[in-house]
């Protein structure tokens, strides 16, 4: 795990490479990416209402008709 003077170290580095004016804009392309990631993982999955969704049960005699 990085210490903060490493971590210090690393933004020096970071500011010096890329500029102090374009760091706005490395933030928020980072932050859109980051974001833009998080909906493509959410987009695979099941919506929650519907996977929580108890089954509906059905009476006795709804049954016994099904199985004639």
């Amino acid at each position: 795990m990085l210490d903060g003077l490493e971590w210090a170290a690393l933004l020096a580095i970071v500011i010096i490479i890329a500029g102090g004016k374009k760091l706005p804009e490395l933030g928020s392309g980072l932050g859109k990416g980051i974001s833009e990631f998080k909906k493509a993982l959410g987009a695979g999955d099941a919506k929650p209402s519907e996977e929580s969704k108890p089954a509906e049960a059905k009476p006795a005699e709804a049954k016994a008709e099904e199985s004639k």
